[in-house]
């Protein structure tokens, strides 16, 4: 049965306060507000994998939330701590690695703003320190803040700005894959040989947006190529994904909400590029307060929503849709005006939760505070998985990353009160799949698969050995 799936479960934080949970930074017990301590992130990392969670999921924005009562207007991001301030997500990992042994790290850079033989060097030098454990979130961008900061006027128009992407992974598959053979280091102390020059080569690649003459500046890292991670599920994006993507985060209230973009990845992936559909991991975001009855899970959410800021929220929403939600009056029925865009989104809560009578614009940011886009469920261990295996039976997820609505306190919550359950019902590992091993390995239970597997478009660029 698809239920019996063991889940890939993943922490998803952010290098800032609240992330998913805007303004639950007063709480008296979240920590989050730590974030520019290194001993805040060594000390998640040893919870996470003493917990066997595999990896921890880092978001990353590079600019403000300035949609909401705009244009330009990054004061209700700023006032709340919505996501802002927000630190690079790169430079806490090697720590985190050097504190833990099977924990992975999946790092969320944009392709937009940074050359690709820069990157490629960044990522191959990391996944050396955490001995394999890397995985390469790619997305392109989405708010016009970070676009002005970086030497545009405005985001590259959406499909362009994937098209951009597909040529700068072709680069860097390239440049992890083909430019070292893999017995190029030799360290041979009679010859003198540190790298034999015959085994390192060019990659010469001259394209619409790239002109990479190479050769790769490291040796090759545990697994060449991070693993592929990747969250856009627009046309352009779903291809994206369908060819290259080894695990995708989707986003909904509700598992019908991403059953549809997932059933057609895989099935693009596998009539148009010839992977394995299985072979591509869905994720969906998820955000459980759990109690270990209901009354005691309903009393901590009326407790964690009384922190929610509202200006945080909707400023999340504009930055998320471009929708300033600011031009609509308190009491509008969001479900009759005239944007689609927010028609669609508010239809979708709408199905998800049919008990909410009118959807305006303080429901919206209601439903944001805690858990932001995804789905939150409020209830005992045994109901919050009951909800997960819904969402792998009705949606065909391989797993989750579970958002916190206190740092790190809803992380203790699921490991002590969650996890149990999961085990029981067989639906959660008792330990690593592979001990030491890559976040490729131990991602796929695949021990000797450090590599992209052969149905990847990285693979074929791999010099082998003995080729």
């Amino acid at each position: 049965m698809a239920a019996q799936k063991k889940l890939i479960l993943n922490a998803f934080v952010e290098s800032c306060s609240g992330h998913q949970s805007p303004g639950l930074w007063q709480h008296p017990r979240d920590q989050s507000w730590r974030f520019n301590e290194i001993s805040h992130w060594v000390n998640l990392a040893k919870k996470l994998e003493e917990g066997k969670f595999h990896g921890v999921f880092i978001a990353d924005v590079l600019g403000a939330y300035d949609v909401y009562k705009g244009p330009r207007n990054p004061d209700p991001a700023i006032v709340s701590g919505a996501q802002w301030p927000v630190n690079e997500p790169l430079a806490t990992v090697a720590a985190m690695a050097a504190a833990t042994k099977n924990l992975g790290f999946g790092v969320t850079v944009a392709t937009t703003y940074e050359q690709p033989y820069h990157l490629a060097r960044r990522l191959s030098t990391v996944d050396h320190l955490t001995g394999g454990r890397l995985g390469w979130n790619i997305v392109t961008g989405y708010l016009d803040s970070a676009a002005r900061n970086l030497g545009f006027q405005e985001q590259p128009k959406h499909d362009e700005r994937y098209a951009v992407a597909e040529e700068y992974v072709e680069v860097t598959y390239k440049l992890w894959q083909s430019s070292w053979r893999d017995d190029a280091v030799k360290l041979d102390r009679k010859t003198g040989v540190y790298t034999d020059p015959a085994l390192v080569r060019t990659i010469d690649h001259v394209g619409k947006y790239f002109n990479v003459p190479g050769p790769h500046i490291c040796q090759p890292s545990p697994q060449r190529t991070p693993v592929i991670m990747q969250a856009g599920t627009s046309s352009a994006g779903k291809a994206f994904a369908a060819k290259n993507a080894e695990a995708i985060f989707v986003a909904g209230h509700s598992p019908s909400t991403v059953a549809k973009n997932i059933a057609e990845i895989r099935a693009k992936a596998r009539d148009e590029f010839g992977r394995d559909p299985n072979g591509i991991k869905f994720l969906a975001l998820f955000c459980p307060i759990i109690g270990t009855t209901q009354e005691e899970a309903d009393a901590k959410y009326k407790d964690f929503i009384q922190y929610g800021s509202e200006d945080g929220a909707l400023a999340l929403f504009g930055g998320w849709t471009g929708i300033d939600l600011a031009t609509y009056g308190d009491d509008e029925e969001l479900r009759h005006v005239e944007s689609n865009a927010i028609r669609s989104a508010v239809e979708a809560w709408s199905k998800a939760t049919p008990e909410v009578p009118k959807w305006t614009k303080h429901t919206v940011a209601n439903h944001i505070k805690i858990g932001g886009l995804g789905a939150t469920t409020v209830g005992t261990p045994e109901k919050i998985a009951d909800e997960m295996e819904r969402w792998v039976r009705e949606a065909d997820v391989d797993g989750f990353n579970l958002a916190y609505a206190l740092f790190p306190e809803s992380f203790e919550d699921i490991i002590n009160l969650l996890f149990p359950v999961l085990r029981e019902r067989g639906l959660f590992w008792d330990d690593y799949a592979v001990d030491g091993g890559t976040y490729r390995e131990n991602l796929f239970a695949n021990k000797g698969g450090a590599f992209p597997p052969a149905d990847h478009p990285a693979a074929k660029y791999h010099w082998k050995a003995d080729e």
